[in-house]
């Protein structure tokens, strides 16, 4: 069992529980998922770039990544429907907690000029996204193979019913919110 999971289990829903003022521990809130996405625009003139990016995510979360297609046509951006143009995975259980241990202990800390997360990435209903402008933070990632630094955006979809909830589960599990 991974230990932010059995650190969840034994210390931080107890807590969750008395803080929120909830009866039963099955309405304290709780991860679902974590999705890792990149989108590229160049991937329209070179698709193979695709190939390169899902090792990438690949390696980071340790769960093959697959490759997303444009639903609509942009005649502006020359997209057609049906052209691949990101890479998706959806974290759950195990490799979830795994992934969410390394962001907070290894990846986050070593961001460049870190003062930590902004508040403004909740959507209202507890879960949380945030954005990384380098696929460097996370040490799966050689630094001599890196053709180009590209961005991913990180979603953490929980059970919390509101904002307040969603933030107080994250930072419990250690997410460095600003003051």
């Amino acid at each position: 069992m991974n230990r932010l999971k059995a650190k969840y289990q034994k210390e931080i829903a107890p807590a969750l529980q008395k803080q929120l003022g909830v009866k039963n521990v099955m309405q304290v809130p709780r991860l679902e998922k974590i999705t890792l996405s990149v989108c590229l625009s160049e991937a329209v003139q070179n698709p193979k770039i695709l190939n390169t990016v899902v090792d990438e995510i690949t390696s980071i979360s340790g769960q093959k990544a697959v490759i997303t297609k444009a639903k609509k046509a942009i005649s502006n951006f020359k997209l057609r429907a049906g052209i691949p143009l990101g890479v998706r995975v959806t974290l759950r259980k195990e490799r979830m907690w795994s992934f969410l241990d390394r962001l907070n202990t290894l990846a986050l800390p070593r961001v460049r000029d870190f003062r930590g997360l902004p508040n403004k990435g909740f959507d209202g209903r507890g879960n949380y996204n945030m954005g990384l402008k380098e696929q460097i933070v996370f040490p799966e990632i050689n630094f001599d193979k890196v053709d180009k630094t590209r961005g991913m955006n990180i979603t953490i979809c929980t059970t919390a019913k509101n904002d307040t909830e969603g933030r107080a589960l994250l930072e419990a599990l250690g997410m460095p919110f600003r003051k």
